[in-house]
C-alpha cells in the first residue's frame, strides 16, 4: 500500500509538470495608442513636426502625423519623401514603409500648414525601436536646400520575451511547489535523476502487479476447473443406475 501511494503521487506530479509546460506559449498584448512628437525642426522657410504612436506591439500599427508649415514666401518643394524601418528579431533592418512621396513639385503658401497621416503595419517578427527618414529638397526663390534627417520613433514591445519571462516565473513557482510535494512524499528533491529512478520503480511495480494479477487469474481458473470437475463427478455418480441384486 505504501508503494502504491508513492506511485499515485508520482503520477500526479508528472501530470502537473506536463500541464505547466503546456501553459508556456506566446500571446500578443495590446498597448495604449498614445502619440508623441519625435521630430521637430525649423529650416529656412519650412518647419516640420513629426508625431507618431509612442509604443505598439508586433502585428500592431504605427500611426504617423507629419506636419509641414511654410514660413517664407516663394517656397517650392521639389520632393519630400518619408520612409519607416524597423528591425526583424530586433537585428535585421527591414522597411515597414518604403519611400513614400509626401510632396512633389509643390508650391507652398506662406503661413499655411500641411498635415499628412499614415498608418504603418508592424510585422509579427519586428520589435524594439523603429526609425523614420525624411528626404527633403526645396527652393526659396533661387536658393536650394536639401535635408535628410533620420530619427528614432515608435518602440515595438518585445511581447514574446515579456510573455516568456512571465511564464518562466510562473513555471519556477510551480516547480518549487512540486518540489515541496516531492520532498514530503519521497524525501528527495525534484530532479531529473530522481524522477528517472522513481519512474523505473513505477514500471517495476507495475510489472510485479501484472504478474500478481496473472497468478490470481491462474488460481481462479484452477479453482473453477476443480469445482466443475468435482461437480461433474458427483453428478455422474448420482446419475449412475443402481445395480439390482434380485
Amino acid at each position: 500500500m505504501k508503494n502504491l501511494k508513492k506511485i499515485k503521487t508520482l503520477i500526479v506530479i508528472f501530470v502537473l509538470v506536463n500541464l505547466t509546460l503546456m501553459l508556456v506559449k506566446c500571446t500578443t498584448a495590446q498597448t495604449a495608442n498614445e502619440t508623441e512628437q519625435f521630430f521637430s525642426r525649423d529650416y529656412a522657410g519650412i518647419s516640420i513636426r513629426f508625431n507618431a504612436t509612442r509604443e505598439t506591439v508586433p502585428s500592431g500599427n504605427i500611426t504617423i502625423n507629419l506636419c509641414v508649415s511654410c514660413t517664407a514666401k516663394n517656397v517650392t518643394v521639389h520632393h519630400l519623401n518619408l520612409s519607416v524601418y524597423g528591425f526583424r528579431y530586433g537585428q535585421e533592418k527591414i522597411f515597414l514603409l518604403n519611400s513614400t512621396s509626401v510632396l512633389k513639385d509643390a508650391s507652398l503658401v506662406y503661413n499655411d500648414t500641411y498635415s499628412y497621416n499614415y498608418s504603418v503595419p508592424v510585422p509579427t517578427d519586428v520589435w524594439d525601436a523603429t526609425h523614420a527618414k525624411l528626404d527633403l529638397k526645396y527652393t526659396i526663390v533661387d536658393s536650394s536646400f536639401e535635408y535628410n534627417p533620420s530619427f528614432p520613433i515608435t518602440v515595438v514591445k518585445n511581447v514574446y520575451l515579456e510573455e516568456l519571462k512571465s511564464k518562466l516565473e510562473s513555471l519556477n513557482a510551480t516547480y518549487w511547489q512540486l518540489n515541496q510535494t516531492f520532498w514530503e512524499s519521497f524525501g528527495m528533491n525534484l530532479t531529473e535523476e530522481n524522477l528517472a529512478q522513481l519512474n523505473e520503480t513505477y514500471w517495476q511495480f507495475k510489472g510485479s502487479q501484472s504478474e500478481l494479477d496473472t497468478t490470481r487469474r491462474v488460481v481462479a481458473i484452477l479453482a473453477i476447473t476443480t469445482v466443475l470437475f468435482v461437480a461433474t463427478t458427483l453428478y455422474l455418480v448420482m446419475r449412475k443406475p443402481k445395480e439390482r441384486w434380485w
